[in-house]
């Protein structure tokens, strides 16, 4: 029934918009998913409060009164609306429509994401995205206030503001210009480099203190020609002919070229791809499926 204020239940209108669209109390309450009683008991109740009738019966079926067409007129567009939200809100919950916010540090952002949101995106077209490489403080910060649902990055095993998880666990591998020396040897040992000149690490970045873990556990001498900050350009550089690099194995594969040949590195040197999400929010459905194309990508 109606509130103090006269307002129609929208239970009513439904059932009067579904008496309108099939003609039948018996099609009206399956469309509805209730019982023939239930219907025609509605339909009386919102014509005793509206004072209007609304259906005559001839001939063993209700007919619309001129009063019910002109009424429906006036609500129809209100029935496509909750209708349209309806159906935005299933693709929503299936993870078929919506939007996804993807940062990235540039070794995964290259690399393995791109992949896995391929694989997202190609039978989703009602899906969009914001897709963005940053620097991990960066990521992690926008993680933590939520301006981005989920945050890519190396070398990092835990975060007090984050929830971490790890995707996938590899080595660091050595990317040699096909002119060097060391071009001919299957693997690339830290005391190989150390003899020949590399492309180093800034050593207060994550990656720098693995690299420089593995050359104080082969009692090498860490001492690069060059140093960086980023994997990315040590790779540019060994491409160029500048010396050796020792990278990861996403950027590796980005800047994979004739110029180059990638080796294992020595003493094997474990780096792992995490996700971040933020804390105490609970995933959507499409950030699931992303996940999963990442896990398959990786």
């Amino acid at each position: 029934m109606a509130d103090e204020q006269g307002e129609v239940p929208f239970r009513l209108l439904e059932m009067f918009g579904a008496m309108m669209r099939y003609g039948s109390t018996v099609e009206a309450a399956e469309s509805l998913g209730l019982s023939q009683p239930a219907v025609s008991i509605g339909i009386r109740q919102l014509e005793k409060q509206i004072g209007v009738t609304l259906f005559e019966r001839l001939h063993r079926r209700l007919h619309p009164t001129e009063e019910a067409l002109q009424l429906y007129e006036e609500v129809r567009p209100m029935f496509n609306l909750m209708r349209d939200f309806s159906l935005r809100a299933q693709a929503i919950r299936q993870g078929v429509s919506g939007r996804l916010r993807i940062l990235s540090t540039p070794p995964l952002g290259h690399t393995i994401a791109p992949v896995a949101l391929r694989e997202l995106l190609r039978h989703r077209p009602d899906v969009s995205v914001s897709y963005d490489v940053r620097r991990l403080g960066e990521v992690i910060e926008a993680v933590q206030n939520g301006s981005a649902d989920i945050g890519l990055a190396l070398a990092l095993e835990q975060h007090p503001a984050v929830n971490v998880e790890v995707l996938s666990r590899t080595h660091m591998v050595c990317l040699v210009p096909t002119g060097s020396a060391l071009a001919e040897k299957a693997e690339i040992s830290a005391q190989d480099l150390a003899a020949t000149g590399f492309i180093g690490l800034e050593a207060d970045s994550r990656i720098g203190q693995i690299i420089r873990t593995a050359f104080e556990r082969d009692l090498a001498s860490y001492n690069p020609r060059v140093e960086v900050r980023y994997c990315s350009t040590a790779a540019v550089l060994a491409n160029a002919d500048v010396a050796p690099a020792i990278v990861d194995p996403y950027s590796a594969r980005f800047h994979a070229s004739a110029s180059v040949i990638e080796r294992p590195f020595l003493p094997p040197s474990e780096i792992t791809a995490v996700m971040l999400t933020r804390r105490g929010v609970p995933r959507s459905r499409l950030l699931h499926s992303f996940i999963a194309a990442l896990r398959a990508a990786c």
